[in-house]
């Protein structure tokens, strides 16, 4: 176990601490963080909910989830048993404001035990219905201070752009925008981490970093997994929202940024604004021609049946809800005016993995006879953000031979092969900031109402008008037909990493 880093003392208050986010992704990261010394001494972690519960037995679920889920695996015993003494549990329910009192008593006792007024993070891992419910309560029962307290919510951040403007604007009558932590987990992963030091920290990409060398970009997010248990959220939801406006915005937003004026969090998170006000809104004959999408249906993964999203658990039979999009943004900017960054999301798709695609243009130089010039393939920038975590530029080279062959070669920089270590997972770094006070890879309040004003004429469209398509595409499938048609009338296609190279992944 490491030396403890000098952090303020901190409480976590945990709502909805008996559920699947805080065994999963929460406890671990914190037991994580501990044995690597990222703690800070004086600590809690106070689980809530309406379940009654002992410490004990509240402490023994978490074990189970850290057994279970974290990357150092299984608990150490006496590692366990220090950190666990700072586990707690406290029956309550969020829409009693009277329960409150309760963390209240518990925060002044442990202020009293560490000498020092601790900073609370007050996370709130429930339904977002709950969100404004709780951040009100917190604020009735004196314990908003915005000296001492911060606010983490997951998203979804709304529904539409006029419910993430009102949770926005409930949210700043209680609290300074410094207190709110809006939660993307797919920021605090390594590879998405990389991607600024990547562009910023090399000069030699910096040059070739626009219109005039990209000829198009592509971002996909697929996933072998359907629904799961979560068809009632999904139904509600679909891929465009559950998917696109929030993570894979994110990542073209990383792609598409200028260099920050700063290293501090506001001017990295202002230049990501500024991508998302750039890119053109769609009239409604632009959704049709720039946008898809399509429902998976019965299949077989890994030969196991499966069923259509129409059959699984939770879901309307009659449902429209996309489960994969596909869309085609242009950024009106002098950097990237001209050039299109294709995004799709996909559930039940043949692999799990999230991609970055950058297609440089074609040489222009005639050094080659007319018959191997059609053997050149295009420059690409692959940045793979999972199963694996890599860089790979992909280049042309001739093959050691006495004939003129030329073949497509990678250079690839890979995470684990590099620095012989896991990475931590993305909540722990999430976590720590969050302790830190660094709102870097956290979203603000007017980067998620931009990236609503993006897609809401697309959702609208896709709701309201009754010419628009769902596309059934089998489960199992290398790419929805549908996806493809979309890249394919460009004359483009979509880049996959070869099969061998790519693992399931959550």
């Amino acid at each position: 176990m490491g030396k403890n880093i000098k952090l303020h003392p901190t409480i976590f208050i945990v709502f909805g601490g008996t559920g699947d986010l805080n065994a999963r992704k929460l406890a671990p990261a914190l037991y994580n963080l501990f044995i690597e010394g990222h703690m800070p001494h004086d600590f809690a972690m106070i689980g809530t909910g309406r379940t009654k519960l002992t410490n004990e037995t509240f402490r023994g679920k978490m074990q189970n989830g850290v057994n279970s889920y974290s990357r150092n695996v299984p608990a150490n015993k006496e590692v366990w048993e220090a950190f666990s003494r700072n586990i707690f549990y406290q029956s309550s329910d969020a829409n009693d404001a009277e329960s409150y009192k309760e963390f209240d008593i518990r925060i002044k006792n442990l202020n009293a035990k560490w000498k020092t007024e601790a900073q609370v993070i007050f996370y709130l891992a429930v339904a977002p219905e709950f969100f404004p419910i709780i951040a009100k309560n917190i604020e009735a029962a004196g314990l908003s201070d915005p000296k001492s307290t911060r606010i983490v919510i997951e998203k979804p951040f709304g529904h539409n752009l006029k419910s993430s403007i009102e949770l926005n604007e409930l949210l700043a009558k209680i609290y300074q925008e410094k207190q709110i932590y809006r939660i993307d987990h797919y920021l605090g992963k390594a590879a998405v981490q990389n991607i600024l030091t990547f562009r910023f920290a090399n000069s030699i990409l910096e040059p070739l970093w626009n219109s005039e060398h990209i000829e198009h970009v592509q971002i996909s997010v697929t996933e072998q997994l359907g629904v799961q248990d979560r068809g009632d959220y999904y139904d509600n939801s679909g891929a465009l929202r559950d998917m696109i406006q929030n993570h894979v915005l994110q990542l073209l937003c990383l792609i598409a940024m200028e260099p920050p004026v700063t290293s501090n969090s506001d001017s990295i998170r202002d230049s990501k604004v500024n991508v998302l006000r750039s890119i053109r809104k769609f009239s409604r004959t632009e959704v049709h021609t720039s946008s898809v999408r399509g429902q998976y249906s019965g299949g077989l993964v890994e030969n196991v049946p499966v069923p259509g999203y129409l059959h699984e658990s939770k879901v309307n039979p009659h449902s429209n809800t996309e489960t994969f999009a596909a869309i085609k943004f242009l950024i009106d900017n002098d950097r990237w005016r001209g050039v299109p960054f294709y995004l799709r999301s996909g559930k039940r798709m043949q692999q799990s993995s999230s991609l970055i695609t950058i297609h440089f243009k074609e040489s222009a130089y005639a050094t080659f006879p007319n018959g191997l010039k059609n053997h050149i393939h295009q420059n690409k920038l692959v940045i793979s953000i999972q199963p694996e975590m890599s860089i790979r530029l992909q280049m042309q080279a001739k093959r050691p031979q006495v004939d003129m062959d030329i073949t497509p070669v990678d250079m690839v920089f890979d995470f684990k092969e590099t620095f012989k270590n896991q990475a931590p997972e993305a909540y722990e770094t999430l976590l720590l900031d969050t302790m830190k006070g660094d709102q870097t890879l956290f979203m603000r309040a007017d980067q998620v109402e931009a990236a609503w004003e993006v897609v809401m004429p697309i959702l609208d469209s896709w709701q309201n008008d009754q010419d628009f398509k769902l596309f059934e595409y089998p489960a199992n499938s290398v790419n929805a037909q549908v996806g493809e048609d979309l890249i394919t009338k460009d004359g483009f296609s979509w880049f996959d990493l070869p099969l061998q190279n790519k693992k399931a992944s959550a």
